[in-house]
């Protein structure tokens, strides 16, 4: 599927307060399902024994709880996407010549925008 796609299909289910004139609104929910992403993962640390570089193997349900999440991750970039009047597909490439770049001028690691 293309993000285009994705973004015109997702903003068929938008509904919140002023949508399309409301930024606010889907950037405190990303935030809340990124952490909710963040949240299932430190559970696996914390009950299954997950760390970083172990050979831990996720669970069918596992994997698919954290697809889900990132699904709802997906949906609200693709909704303040849309609040900008931008194309998910536009953010895309945005993003990859960006880190094309920082490959190229060998900054892939450290810290700032403008690097």
């Amino acid at each position: 599927m293309q993000l285009s796609k994705y973004q015109h299909d997702a903003m068929k289910t938008a509904v919140y307060p002023n949508y399309r004139d409301n930024i606010v609104y889907p950037a405190l929910k990303l935030a809340g399902e990124a952490g909710e992403v963040a949240e299932k993962i430190g559970k696996l640390m914390r009950d299954r024994g997950y760390t970083v570089g172990s050979n831990f193997v996720f669970t069918h349900e596992e994997r698919e709880n954290l697809i889900l999440e990132l699904g709802d991750v997906l949906w609200y970039v693709a909704a303040i996407t849309e609040e900008l009047g931008y194309d998910l597909q536009y953010v895309a490439e945005v993003n990859l010549d960006k880190l094309q770049g920082r490959l190229f001028r060998g900054t892939l690691r450290g810290s700032g925008d403008d690097r």
